[in-house]
């Protein structure tokens, strides 16, 4: 999340009993039944199962098509046919628990955890979701680094750009940044974020606390509008992961904020961006998912020009994308200076096609 779209420190154990009975009631069921996780997993996992679908909704930023949970009353017992397993599929209530859920100045905030036992690519994870919908903002695993959602696409851009700090514009509970300074030694990682009580959030249920720790000298993170960010000598790259209820902020739409980021970079500088698409959903019904990325990438051509590609992600080609700016660079290099888990990524890059 994070963008002109926060409130004092509040320790996220607390801010439940804000909500009074009746509205808790309300989000209650919201939250078994109509959250928004939509990561992707790029080779899904083959299992034959006998179960019904669940459903729990996941996240806003996301790459596939709403996750569900249902309730036992949904369940169907007689589908014995093997199946791909994806996040598309629904997660059995029974795996989910609630761990926080309260209301921020600007977001209806939950934080949901999968059990390891669950037939599911979220099984073991923490997922972080904000606004009405319930779109997941951050994801994190107990035992393993990578995600299989566009965080790990973001933690392949160290590689094609020059030596300086990364900016991640939307910095949630920290997922991307953890990749990054996990991944790569010498990275410097300025986050920003609007809401302070998602860093809260992410300080006390995401290991943001022990990762600052760690990496004092690497990790900076600010409370504010994430397109103010500035440094000395400027950015060599960019994370742009701009949501608001819902949708991508309008701000996006607009050539002026890229040509303002552009101006924001290093030489050889690149952006990338989380662009969302039609698995995103928003809380204004009006803001199609699909509608803004296309925007945003017009938005993005008139300032880059044919210096812009595009990464579909998903089941469909239009559940999500990432846009990434310059040249696309030699593609087997790019490979052989990447983890090999992330080098999957490399090849599935398209110039902009309006």
């Amino acid at each position: 999340m994070s963008s002109p779209c926060n409130k004092s420190s509040l320790r996220c154990h607390l801010p439940p009993r804000a909500i009074n009975q009746k509205e808790s009631e309300e989000t209650e069921q919201m939250s078994l039944t109509a959250l928004q996780i939509r990561p992707f997993i790029p080779f899904p996992i083959q299992i034959s199962h006998h179960t019904y679908r669940t459903i729990i909704k996941p996240s806003s930023k996301t790459l596939s098509k709403p996750l569900q949970i249902k309730s036992k009353s949904q369940e169907t017992h007689h589908d014995f046919t093997p199946q791909t397993r994806t996040q598309d599929d629904g997660i059995p209530i029974e795996d989910v628990k609630i761990i926080a859920k309260f209301k921020s100045r600007h977001n209806y905030i939950r934080v949901l955890e999968i059990s390891r036992k669950a037939d599911h690519p979220f099984a073991g994870s923490r997922l972080l979701l904000l606004d009405a919908p319930g779109n997941i903002h951050s994801i994190s695993f107990l035992f393993k680094s990578l995600t299989n959602t566009y965080f790990d696409v973001f933690a392949a851009l160290p590689p094609i750009i020059p030596p300086g700090p990364i900016a991640i514009l939307g910095f949630g509970a920290g997922s991307a940044a953890r990749l990054l300074l996990e991944l790569y030694p010498g990275v410097v990682v300025h986050g920003w974020e609007l809401d302070s009580s998602v860093i809260d959030v992410g300080r006390e249920f995401f290991g943001l606390k022990k990762l600052e720790k760690q990496y004092p000298d690497r990790l900076f993170i600010y409370v504010g509008n994430a397109l103010s960010a500035k440094v000395k000598d400027g950015f060599s790259g960019i994370l742009v992961d701009l949501f608001c209820k819902g949708s991508l902020i309008p701000e996006l739409q607009d050539p002026n904020t890229w040509e303002k980021l552009r101006k924001s970079l290093r030489k050889g500088g690149r952006i990338m961006v989380n662009v969302g698409g039609s698995c995103v959903e928003a809380e204004d019904k009006r803001r199609d998912g699909k509608v803004l990325m296309e925007d945003t990438l017009k938005a993005m051509h008139q300032v880059f020009g044919d210096r812009l590609f595009v990464l579909n992600l998903g089941n469909r080609k239009d559940d999500s994308s990432l846009a990434l700016t310059g040249k696309l660079p030699d593609l087997d290099a790019w490979k052989k200076v990447l983890p090999r888990s992330l080098s999957c990524y490399v090849d599935m890059w398209r110039p902009l096609s309006l």
